[in-house]
């Protein structure tokens, strides 16, 4: 089918646009940035944590240290003064003395251990870890002990990635040193420093239960801030694909407006031309048969002369006609037919011309298709058209396959196919474009009403073919119950 046609792509011209792409640029940004900022919320959680902890258990341990030296200077230093005269640890009786005191007060407490300094030696004197006793400590807090001042230390050691099976362990202790006072009547204190109290807290069990939280606050806020970002992500891209449908549809609907008002234009300068023409045209014709006729009786050698002229006004006859029928195109009868009638009717017409041209049918209608709304004339001429370029394909002759089929959406479809020739993608392109043609001789205006009339159908038209294999035209139209 070498005349004219072309396939409606809205997306030929136009630029594909995502209206929703700065959104998605901010939601895969603010997924990262969530990503990044859960490490610093869940480590400023555990700082929180570790510094309330810190305090409580600093607190706990200055009562603590306080009881200690309070028991300590009642029940031993005073005690051992007035029995020894002075006090000496390196002596097994009073250590064992001072061992027993100390770990009644720690008695089910979780107290690692409890030290003490001797002031002004940094050396420890007692310790419940008798490996510490003669050994030195140094350090700020020691000295900040020295100087009547109070201070403690975390020392902890592991991470969240260490509550995984096989990695290493999780410690945490704090070291608390407070100045041992001699005390007064009444449990007053003095601003005698006679040593200093260092006592290690075990909270590692504390520390692991922050972590633990810390790892549960992690995976919380990632687990929400993934789901945000694809609930996000199938919005947008919901949306996205809502948007782009609508600007496809907009972008044919005003592809089809343009090509409407470019058509009326034409039409308008068409219909003038060919009026213009018709009437000396018929004068011409009507002057050509009569001296046909003298001239077959005068000169009959010349007689082909006047048939030529007659021919010739013939054809240039149907030209005006169809530029006429291509820039007025009368309104549409529409009414229930049977397309399969319509198609019956063109090849019983064009039989005598597919004879001549060697060419063989095939058809295959189906008689239980329903109905179609449609305008019976004018869909004979479409596809009478249609096969008339199909049969101008096939010069050597050929096979016209005709095809009726009920669609699984309820739609009817038609299709005509040669195996001639066939076309470029680039004459495919044109192929509906008015004044197209793809043969020396034609107006290049049958497709182009071809098409007229099935968008007058609300129809649509598909067209594949390529080169040497010939060409088909699907053409789908509403059923009756559709309409």
């Amino acid at each position: 089918m070498a005349d004219e046609m072309t396939t409606d792509d809205p997306n030929n011209d136009m630029t594909t646009v995502e209206p929703f792409r700065l959104v998605k640029f901010f939601s895969v940004t603010g997924l990262l940035v969530f990503i990044l900022f859960v490490p610093v919320f869940t480590g400023l959680i555990a700082n929180n944590t570790n510094r309330v902890m810190l305090e409580r258990s600093e607190a706990y341990a200055q009562v603590f240290a306080r009881n200690i030296n309070r028991q300590v200077f009642q029940q031993f230093v005073v005690p051992t003064i007035l029995t020894y005269g002075r006090i000496s640890l390196r002596k097994p009786a009073q250590y064992r003395r001072l061992d027993r005191i100390i770990r009644n007060v720690i008695h089910g407490l979780r107290v690692k251990s409890v030290s003490i300094l001797e002031a002004g030696k940094n050396r420890v004197s007692y310790s419940t870890d008798h490996q510490r006793v003669g050994s030195r400590v140094g350090g700020g807090g020691y000295a900040a002990a020295q100087g009547g001042k109070s201070s403690s230390m975390l020392i902890y050691r592991g991470s969240i990635f260490n509550l995984l099976p096989g990695s290493g362990s999780i410690s945490c202790v704090l070291k608390t040193y407070i100045p041992l006072r001699a005390e007064r009547l009444f449990g007053h204190k003095s601003d005698v420093v006679i040593g200093v109290i260092e006592v290690v807290q075990d909270l590692s069990e504390d520390y692991r239960a922050t972590l633990k939280l810390q790892a549960m606050v992690s995976m919380i806020s990632i687990f929400l801030l993934a789901f945000l970002f694809f609930v996000l992500r199938f919005i947008v891209g919901k949306a996205d694909r809502i948007i782009s449908a609508r600007a496809a549809e907009r972008h044919r609907l005003e592809e089809r407006l343009h090509h409407s008002e470019r058509l009326a234009a034409l039409g308008k300068m068409v219909a003038s031309v060919a009026h213009e023409i018709k009437n000396p045209l018929g004068i011409v014709k009507s002057s050509a048969a009569i001296l046909q006729k003298k001239m077959a009786s005068l000169l009959p050698e010349q007689e082909h002369l006047a048939v030529i002229i007659v021919d010739e006004t013939a054809r240039l006859d149907r030209v005006v006609r169809e530029f006429l029928d291509f820039a007025r195109p009368q309104p549409f009868n529409f009414s229930q037919i049977d397309i399969n009638a319509v198609v019956e009717k063109v090849l019983g017409f064009m039989a005598p011309d597919l004879m001549e041209k060697g060419v063989a049918a095939d058809v295959d209608l189906d008689r239980g298709i329903p109905p179609v709304r449609g305008d019976f004339d004018r869909l004979y001429r479409a596809f009478m058209n249609v096969i008339i370029n199909a049969v101008q394909a096939m010069e050597n002759g050929g096979v016209l396959t005709v095809r009726s089929r009920v669609l699984a959406d309820g739609r009817v479809e038609v299709e005509i196919g040669d195996n001639g020739q066939g076309m470029t993608d680039e004459t495919v392109a044109q192929i509906f474009a008015p004044f197209f043609t793809g043969r020396s001789r034609g107006t290049g205006l049958g497709l182009a009403i071809v098409k007229n009339i099935i968008d007058g159908h609300e129809g649509e038209i598909e067209i594949s073919s390529y080169p040497g294999e010939g060409s088909r035209f699907r053409f789908r139209l509403k059923s009756g119950t559709e309409a």
